[in-house]
């Protein structure tokens, strides 16, 4: 190994060693905010006001395609929607 691989290599082994405890937190921020976005998206149609619902519209085919797994995590035998079937 040359040593520019060497330091390439330390390089990965001190990230992995500054990042890793962190891993499990920073995944769960941003399913967090996952849901959150979610929610806003899907908002309309769990009977919450949505004064942005024009703009959020176009993003309701990309949400329902993950709706499977979100329901699945959060433990929800059925759809909190009435006018889909579940997608699990």
């Amino acid at each position: 190994m040359s040593l520019r691989q060497r330091l390439a290599h330390a390089g990965e082994l001190l990230g992995e060693f500054y990042t890793g405890p962190y891993r499990r937190t920073l995944a769960r921020a941003r399913r967090d905010e996952d849901d959150l976005v979610r929610v806003l998206v899907l908002g309309q149609a769990l009977g919450v006001p949505d004064p942005a619902q024009f703009y959020t519209l176009e993003l309701v085919p990309l949400m329902y395609e993950e709706l499977g797994d979100w329901q699945e995590r959060l433990a929800q035998p059925t759809s909190p929607f009435d006018h889909t079937r579940c997608c699990c």
